[in-house]
């Protein structure tokens, strides 16, 4: 089979031909057709695993993907032959992923069966990042009438924050530069701030003086997440996706600060199919590239500044 992968950590992503994986009992065996990219892929690539877990030699990057069960091993009762599904493929102990044209997951794992009417390369971008913005206002637990800025708010986790925490009843900035205002708004943002216009504390106190609820933070290093940190009202939360915050700082502050990264889970993906077949969670694909160009999408990836998911086309 076609894959993009590494030789070793550090080593670029090339394509290779591999063997086709065979589905052991309770594996699925699944005929990728796209796949999603997330920031975690490049990490692994340059070693983010080395030190936890032994990983085999070339190793196929990806976790994100769609495409069509076409083998299921002993034991599978839950998705059948033929099944359109998507998920996270990424078994990196046996040097899988989903950049490939073959992958396996387990059907107890973060597998589920496609949301209706949506086609491939569109499923590919949800797992990761959509599970990833549930989970985000899962954990702000968001009232109704709250104010909740988003940061990072123009990538696929953003994307999904703007559009889960207003369907919350939360009144949702949105940082973007001025092209992206549109459709944050779009997407559900009652406001956005401008990041490259100034200070980002400036411009919602100029509106909000007395403070916000909470922060859904997707980039901040740090530093930029104890100065956005004072934005927030007493009992108010900071959720950071960048580990970037001090809990035990802001709870000494009367604030409650969140560190995590989620992991996608067939009961999550389930979840996320209802919202998307119900209108409430739309997924914007930025940019589709063939699968021989893997190695460039992931370094512009690298660079940051992400406006929505890209797809690799296997």
């Amino acid at each position: 089979m076609r894959a993009i992968a590494v030789s070793e950590y550090g080593a670029t992503p090339a394509l290779m031909n591999l063997p086709r994986p065979e589905p052991g009992p309770g594996e699925i065996l699944v005929r990728v057709i796209a796949a999603g990219l997330n920031p975690l892929d490049w990490k692994i690539a340059e070693g983010m695993l080395k030190d936890s877990v032994d990983v085999p030699f070339p190793l196929v990057l990806g976790r994100d993907g769609a495409g069509v069960v076409e083998e299921a091993g002993e034991g599978v009762t839950r998705l059948r032959h033929g099944e359109q599904v998507y998920g996270a493929f990424a078994m990196v102990e046996r040097g899988l992923g989903s950049y490939a044209e073959y992958a396996l997951v387990r059907e107890d794992g973060p597998v589920a069966r496609m949301p209706q009417g949506m086609i491939y390369t569109q499923a590919a971008a949800v797992p990761t990042a959509s599970a990833t913005a549930l989970a985000m206002v899962d954990q702000a637990r968001i009232d109704t009438g709250q104010t909740v800025l988003v940061v990072g708010a123009t990538g696929g986790v953003g994307q999904g924050a703007v559009q889960l925490a207003s369907r919350a009843g939360a009144k949702v900035i949105a940082t973007a530069r001025d092209d992206m205002a549109g459709t944050m708004r779009r997407l559900g943002a009652d406001e956005t701030v401008d990041h490259s216009a100034g200070d980002l504390n400036r411009q919602v106190l100029a509106v909000h003086s007395d403070g916000i609820d909470a922060v859904l933070d997707t980039a901040s290093d740090t530093r930029s997440a104890e100065h956005l940190a004072q934005l927030l009202r007493p009992g108010g939360t900071y959720i950071s996706t960048t580990w970037s915050v001090n809990p035990d700082a802001l709870e000494a502050r009367g604030l409650r600060g969140v560190n995590f990264q989620t992991q996608p889970s067939a009961e999550l993906l389930e979840r996320l199919s209802d919202l998307i077949d119900a209108g409430a969670l739309r997924v914007r694909v930025e940019r589709e590239v063939p699968l021989e160009r893997a190695a460039d999408a992931l370094a512009d990836n690298r660079l940051g500044g992400a406006r929505g998911k890209t797809v690799l086309r296997i």
